[in-house]
């Protein structure tokens, strides 16, 4: 099964939209697990146990485990998901973007080593930097596009000039570019934030169906109802609406996961009463 074909399974089968960013910090666990020795492993696996039915994906965030040492803790999480809860893909959310010989051994790392179903990938090189990872037509390519982060706009909002003398904003270009030439797989999908609705309605004029995942709705403040109206396509999906801090610390006691599963669960369903308004 496809990247793709398993995200359109799982956003039926669970009647969701939401991810469950997996951005682990020790800190803020509960004081209980907090000095335990595997405690990174323990604390994700339990939310994504909590949780694992009300979502289409997972996106562990490899900075966070890499930072603790914890490779290995990301290695047993993704292939618990896998055991545990087939058919719901993990997103590895790496941003990674080199050439040559490096990028072939970025989507090893990604796909073979940690086995993940999909990677977040900088298009910002060129199609070089990322063809390892477009090349492997089971696995979804998830490339940064119009990002939540402030200083988005340094460099995405610039105007630029294709060879046919159009213009439009950098953003614009790279999903032009990735929905024309770059998806003859169908395995490409595309980064935008929920911190930029309007943007976000016009990438989605711009490239059809292609699946958004959609980060900054939660802690960073991005609206709900927006992104729904902006983002879905015409049938109310085409979604990967990402949540990390507000589901992972929603409770901060020994019943963190079941805390955990009602954010994702209030979340599963404010996306899908303004998806039911819309269709109405």
């Amino acid at each position: 099964m496809t990247f793709l074909d398993a995200l359109n399974h799982a956003w039926r089968r669970h009647d969701s939209l939401v991810c469950v960013g997996l951005d682990p910090e020790p800190a803020k666990f509960p004081a209980a697990l907090r000095d335990r020795p595997d405690a990174i492993f323990e604390f994700c696996r339990a939310i994504v146990d909590a949780t694992a039915d009300l979502v289409c994906c997972f996106k562990p965030q490899i900075a966070h485990f890499a930072a603790h040492a914890a490779e290995g803790a990301l290695e047993r999480l993704i292939a618990h998901v896998h055991a545990a809860h087939p058919g719901v893909p993990v997103i590895l959310d790496a941003k990674r973007g080199d050439i040559g010989s490096t990028a072939q051994q970025y989507a090893a790392e990604a796909f073979d080593r940690y086995g993940a179903d999909a990677v977040t990938a900088n298009p910002y090189l060129g199609r070089d930097s990322v063809q390892p990872f477009l090349d492997r037509a089971d696995k979804g390519v998830i490339l940064l596009c119009r990002t939540s982060n402030p200083g988005a706009r340094d460099l995405q909002d610039l105007t630029v000039r294709n060879a046919d003398g159009i213009e439009r904003t950098l953003y614009q270009h790279v999903a032009e570019t990735v929905a024309r030439d770059w998806n003859a797989n169908g395995n490409c999908a595309l980064v935008v934030g929920a911190t930029y609705p309007e943007e976000l309605a016009d990438v989605r004029r711009r490239v059809g169906d292609l699946p958004l995942l959609v980060p900054g709705v939660g802690a960073q403040g991005g609206d709900v109802a927006a992104v729904v109206k902006n983002g879905a396509t015409a049938s109310g999906g085409g979604l990967i609406i990402s949540s990390s801090r507000a589901i992972l610390y929603a409770g901060n006691g020994e019943d963190f996961a079941d805390a955990a599963r009602k954010a994702a669960l209030q979340l599963r369903d404010e996306i899908n009463r303004v998806r039911s308004k819309a269709e109405g």
